[in-house]
Parts: C-alpha cells; sequence; structure tokens
C-alpha cells in the first residue's frame, strides 16, 4: 500500500500529460450525468459530481451502485469499479438503457463487455485490497475532463509524501469533513482509517460539523478539514481541545496525507493494511 501510494504523483501526471488518449469517452458540458460505484468508487463519484455542477459542466448526480433511481433521465452514467467485477455496477449497466461509461483497472472483466464504453486504467491498479492510487487517478482523470490543469495537485501530492504522519497516527479518532467536492474525499479518507486500521472515524459536510458531531471533539482526537474551512470553524474546533489538521494543499494531495496515516497507524496496531479484515477485493454477492 505505501508503494502505491508513493506512485500518485507520477500516475496524476501521466494522466494530465495524455488526457487525449483516456479522456475522449467521457461526459461533455451540457450534459445531464450520473456517477456511480460503491465503497471508495462511489466517494470519487461523488466529488466528480460536485466539482462538475460547481465548474458550470452540467447538472450530475452521484449515487452508491445500488441506489440508482430506475427510470431517471441522464445523458450518459459514469461508472467507476476498480474490478470490473462488483455486483451492484454490473447490475445497473445490465438493466439500464442509458448510454453507460466505465473506467475500470481490469481488462477482461465483465464490465468491459457490459459498459458502452470503457477506460481503461490498468497502470493504476493495485494488489492491496484497500484501494488509494486507482481511485485518485481516477479523480484526476475526472478533473482533466473537466478543463483542470493537474500540475500543482501533482506538485503537492509529491510534498504529501514528505509530511510526517507519526502523531497524526496517534490520535485516538479523526473526523473528516468537506465542502462541495471534497465531502467526497473525506468520506474517502475516513474509509482509509477504517479499512486499514479498523479505525473510529467520521466523515461529515464541513457546515454540517457543529449541528452535534462536534460533540465527540476533544484533546486526543483530530478534526481533519479538506479544502478551504468555513468561516469560524477553526476557533469552534480549537475551543473543544481537539487537533486542527489543515494541509494547504490541493485536496486530493491531502488525501494522500490521509492515506499515509491509515498505513501508519494500521502498522503501528500490528495490523496488515494490504489485507484488512473481512475485506476483498471486489464485492460480489451470490
Amino acid at each position: 500500500m505505501s508503494t502505491e501510494i508513493a506512485t500518485q504523483p507520477d500516475l496524476w501526471r501521466q494522466i494530465s500529460d495524455g488526457f487525449a488518449q483516456y479522456g475522449g469517452a467521457l461526459p461533455t458540458a451540457g450534459q445531464r450525468v450520473a456517477a456511480v460505484g460503491c465503497g471508495t468508487s462511489w466517494f470519487m463519484a461523488m466529488a466528480y459530481a460536485a466539482l462538475r455542477e460547481d465548474l458550470g459542466q452540467g447538472e450530475t448526480d452521484a449515487f452508491a451502485g445500488s441506489e440508482f433511481p430506475a427510470g431517471r433521465s441522464y445523458d450518459a452514467v459514469v461508472v467507476i469499479s476498480r474490478s470490473g467485477t462488483t455486483t451492484e455496477v454490473l447490475d445497473l449497466i445490465r438493466t439500464t438503457e442509458l448510454p453507460t461509461i466505465a473506467i475500470t483497472a481490469t481488462p477482461g472483466s465483465p464490465i468491459v463487455e457490459l459498459a458502452d464504453h470503457t477506460i481503461m486504467l490498468d497502470f493504476a491498479d493495485e494488489q492491496s485490497v484497500v484501494q488509494t492510487r486507482f481511485a485518485t487517478t481516477t479523480l484526476a482523470l475526472l478533473r482533466a475532463s473537466l478543463g483542470q490543469d493537474l500540475t500543482q495537485a501533482a506538485a503537492d501530492a509529491q510534498t504529501a509524501l514528505t509530511i510526517d504522519v507519526d502523531d497524526l497516527a496517534k490520535l485516538e479518532q479523526v473526523t473528516y469533513l468537506g465542502t462541495r467536492w471534497t465531502v467526497g474525499l473525506a468520506h474517502e479518507a475516513a474509509l482509509k482509517q477504517r479499512e486499514a486500521a479498523s479505525a473510529w472515524t467520521e466523515a461529515y459536510p464541513a457546515m454540517d460539523y457543529r449541528h452535534g458531531p462536534i460533540a465527540i471533539a476533544q484533546p486526543g482526537r483530530g478534526v481533519w478539514i479538506f479544502g478551504e474551512p468555513p468561516v469560524g470553524l477553526l476557533d469552534d474546533v480549537a475551543a473543544t481541545g481537539a487537533t486542527v489538521v489543515h494541509h494547504d494543499l490541493d485536496p486530493m494531495a491531502s488525501l494522500v496525507v490521509a492515506q499515509r496515516v491509515a498505513v501508519a497507524k494500521s502498522l503501528a496496531l500490528g495490523l496488515n493494511p494490504d489485507q484488512p479484515r473481512s475485506l476483498s477485493r471486489s464485492v460480489i454477492l451470490g
């Protein structure tokens, strides 16, 4: 997992340099789009949907694979699945009549045959059960499709690999917060610690945090904020004694730091971050 995390800056640059090779099948401005995935892929779909709308590219919704609303109309459905075998997304593609675009890392997987178009990111595949680089490389691709320059994001990701995470890994509990597209990143950061280290983590929209969840904040626990903090939030968190975590980095690079914290915490607990308990590479339902 650590080795795969460290490749992310170069993978994002590869996407940026070769976008024409990968991005031609993705939705264009003005189309009405749904983005779908399960687990980590759902959180990347959430980030893409919010960012696409905020950039004025068109109405965009995000759904977990099992929650896609039958009968709703879209110009395209972007389906994210590293393995290409996840039951819920395959069932969706089989049953919908809408145009589908699959992003996967696995050649020869069922999703390649079922989707109308496939974008293959096999160079970003992983040996670890826990997703890191496939997820962020997919989001890098989606950001590039929206016209975003990834140069600073890649540079910030390189910086993220040098940040000392030892003290962050010692926090008893961390709540991750984001706004608009970074809410998906907050959910993904929380998932990494749950998966790799069986840790207690939570995630919320930043403005909603003070509507209840702040009650668990205290010394020895952390509140990690992706993107620009809402006015007054840092002061409110500091008053609880909790550790405020906020990096002056592209939010996707801050996620790289969170991935490293998950590994450090896992190893400190004597766990194997590559093979978490009760998890497998793909959820295939009987």
